[in-house]
């Protein structure tokens, strides 16, 4: 039976907890933003700009934090992601209600900047620890990795409804200042207390080493671009828009209802998504399967995802406007396609370190997230913008039109030496 290295595993289940605190904070403020500006009468496309920043920041820290990471070490990303989220948090207190909008939209990009270059710096660092942390073999890897994503997930998505009780409860800014300090103990105590097991990093990595020149790896980060477009399409701005349209009357009760139960929805979709994801490699039947088969598989189950927002589109055009039947099926798609998603999202994250080598792998895992941040910042923009021009069915349908695109890229992969075909 493979075991992993004593060393080893302690390193991975303290960076898989740091991990854990800090996608629980990134859950819940992404909801606390969402809800409180919609409230304050921001439209889809300004809610949209709130978190422009924050995936362009995600697609230069991408790039630069592999770098980083090889010449630095893994823990000093993992620390910096951890300390800019609580400055971050900090900063979001600051938030005047008596400044002009301007100043406020400004602002709070500025801030979920920030908060952007934290969540990719820490996530990039826990994504590489398993590569180098996990016992050898694919089966392995998959395993290992499908837990740390999977569980991040849900964490988030325990973060969702976190954000959304809280900005009920306590409102917005005792919120932040909560998660601030929480997140500031989790930090004190990772430092105080980081077992060995991840590289300390090296002194002639280069910048330009960024670059994959993989065909694999270039391939997998286009199809992670349309992949995550089509999923924040709906998940960033539109979908908890019009939940919010037919859900609350517009009164102070109506309001805390409706952020209870979007927030319990979204809550509920990363759970489910995460719990999925963690037995990925289970459904899959990795273990007995090889590297071809997973790309083949790939394909396959991006075409049972695209077939969903797909199905969802047309009864958006039947039923025009919303309707009690429509929301009943947009919540049980959603849910659907939370857990075909959740399969496609794990196969990437298993042939992205699978493709890529030990001694490079902070590189062409930032390179991938690099690209998984192109998709988010795309979908943001074009969450906003097709929910307010279009409505329900331009928005799940630009999200189909995207996963048929994964599949073109998906399949171009092939199996590289030293692995079974």
């Amino acid at each position: 039976m493979t075991t992993a290295r004593p060393e080893g595993l302690s390193a991975y289940i303290a960076v898989t907890a740091a991990y854990w605190a800090f996608m629980l904070t990134d859950g819940a403020l992404r909801m606390l933003v969402l809800l409180h500006f919609h409230t304050l009468g921001f439209s889809p496309v300004q809610l949209a700009y709130l978190f422009v920043l924050y995936e362009i920041a995600g697609i230069v820290t991408n790039l630069c934090a592999g770098w980083l990471a090889a010449r630095f070490g893994l823990t000093s990303t993992l620390y910096a992601g951890l300390g800019l989220q609580v400055a971050a948090l900090l900063a979001l207190a600051q938030l005047d209600p008596s400044w002009a909008l301007g100043v406020s939209v400004v602002f709070v990009m500025l801030v979920q900047g920030a908060s952007g270059v934290a969540k990719d710096l820490a996530k990039m660092s826990s994504k590489s620890a398993v590569k180098l942390l996990a016992p050898a073999g694919d089966a392995g890897l998959f395993r290992w990795v499908a837990l740390l994503t999977g569980s991040k997930n849900m964490v988030k998505g325990v973060g969702f409804l976190l954000g959304a009780a809280l900005l009920a409860s306590v409102g917005f800014v005792g919120a932040v200042l909560g998660m601030a300090a929480v997140l500031a103990v989790i930090l004190i105590a990772v430092l105080m207390f980081m077992p060995a097991g991840l590289p300390k990093g090296r002194k002639d990595a280069k910048f330009t080493e960024v670059l994959s020149k993989s065909p694999n790896v270039n391939w997998l980060s286009a199809a992670r671009v349309v992949l995550f477009g089509a999923r924040d399409v709906w998940f960033v701005v539109g979908i908890p828009i019009y939940f919010y349209a037919v859900l609350s009357d517009g009164t102070p009760q109506g309001n805390r209802t409706a952020f209870f139960l979007i927030g319990t929805f979204m809550a509920v979709w990363i759970i489910l998504y995460g719990l999925v994801q963690a037995n990925a490699p289970r459904i899959l039947r990795a273990k007995s399967r090889p590297t071809s088969e997973l790309i083949a598989a790939a394909r396959g189950w991006a075409w049972a995802l695209a077939g969903v927002p797909a199905v969802l589109a047309v009864a958006a055009l039947i039923a025009n406007g919303p309707q009690t039947w429509l929301t009943l099926c947009v919540v049980a798609g959603l849910l659907v396609f939370g857990a075909l998603f959740a399969v496609n999202s794990s196969l990437h994250s298993f042939l992205i370190l699978s493709f890529t080598k030990a001694e490079r792998v902070t590189m062409d895992v930032g390179f991938y997230y690099m690209a998984n941040a192109a998709g988010r910042l795309i979908g943001t923009l074009a969450s906003g913008l097709s929910y307010q021009v279009g409505g329900l069915p331009l928005m799940l349908g630009i999200a189909s039109g995207m996963v048929a695109l994964s599949v073109v890229a998906v399949s171009f992969l092939t199996p590289q030496d030293g692995q079974a075909s």
